[in-house]
């Protein structure tokens, strides 16, 4: 099984689960097949990849789509636009698309690089997962757990994972601080924003927010 992987911290608590609960092969498949949101959206659609968390605008067409995805109810720290002229960021398709449908003008910038700038920058932050909450009271998916092949057992490691409370060992912590340049502190205390079960108002949500996507 050909898994690919979002290389950002907020799928860390995955990441963990699979390297104690996976084979070792597939656990080194995972590591090799490791991008970006937006880079993954393509090897997923182009078939080179058998299942991937993948931005949830490119979920739009996916046939396979199980109830996990990254999600964030209010603040998220990671997900921003720096007031100014509008600049995409080439990593995620889905938090430009987001900025355009909340009618926020600026630099979009996610992921780790955007929880280091908002720990260690005194710029001026909006938080688009906070103005989605704000506007439609509804959390946000960035990200849904797709499938080409092995639908039944991923459901089965989702639905595990999902019932799992994920200890993340020290040093990996401390190599994820390293990477990023913010503090193991930091990095624990983002995780708790970060939700991954998708129930009914995650999809109401990721519903609302496809509807409203649709012709950007």
């Amino acid at each position: 099984m050909i898994f690919a992987k979002i290389d950002f911290i907020n799928l860390l608590p995955l990441h963990v689960f699979i390297k104690k609960n996976l084979s070792s092969q597939t656990k080194q498949i995972i590591e090799y097949h490791k991008s970006y949101p937006s880079s993954i959206n393509k090897k997923f659609k182009k078939r080179k990849v058998d299942a991937a968390v993948i931005s949830s605008i490119a979920s739009r067409r996916c046939k396979k789509c199980l109830d996990f995805g990254i999600v964030a109810n209010g603040v998220v720290d990671s997900v921003l636009v720096i007031p100014g002229s509008y600049k995409k960021d080439f990593q995620s398709d889905t938090s430009n698309a987001l900025a355009k449908v909340l009618k926020i003008e600026g630099e979009v910038v996610i992921g780790d690089k955007a929880l280091y700038r908002f720990h260690n920058s005194d710029e001026d932050f909006i938080d688009l997962a906070t103005k989605w909450k704000e506007k439609y009271n509804l959390p946000f998916v960035f990200a849904r757990l797709c499938v080409n092949k092995h639908e039944k057992y991923l459901e089965q490691i989702s639905k595990n994972f999902l019932k799992t409370k994920v200890y993340i060992p020290q040093y990996i912590l401390e190599k994820y601080a390293k990477r990023s340049g913010i503090s193991k502190k930091q990095i624990q205390k983002y995780l708790t924003k970060i939700n991954y079960n998708l129930g009914k108002k995650e999809k109401k949500s990721l519903k609302l927010f496809l509807r409203l996507s649709k012709d950007i």
